[in-house]
């Protein structure tokens, strides 16, 4: 069993995991605190999709980004 996965991967796998989300996260909160708009409102009660779509790509941005720097 211990030949089909190896604990010491896996953990490894789980902390780059749970550091690119908290990196992600932060930069996200950072990206809303400079913006002049609460992001979260206008896309939730005002339904704004332009600026929905937008954050959408940053956010794929900064994941790509993270991504290639924990890999």
């Amino acid at each position: 069993m211990s030949d089909i996965i190896n604990l010491n991967l896996l953990v490894n796998s789980l902390i780059y995991s749970v550091l690119g989300v908290v990196v992600f996260w932060i930069s996200f909160l950072i990206i809303d605190k400079i913006t002049p708009q609460d992001l979260w409102l206008e896309i939730v009660k005002h339904r704004n999709q332009p600026l929905a779509i937008l954050i959408a790509a940053m956010c794929l941005g900064i994941a790509i980004i993270i991504a290639a720097a924990i890999h």
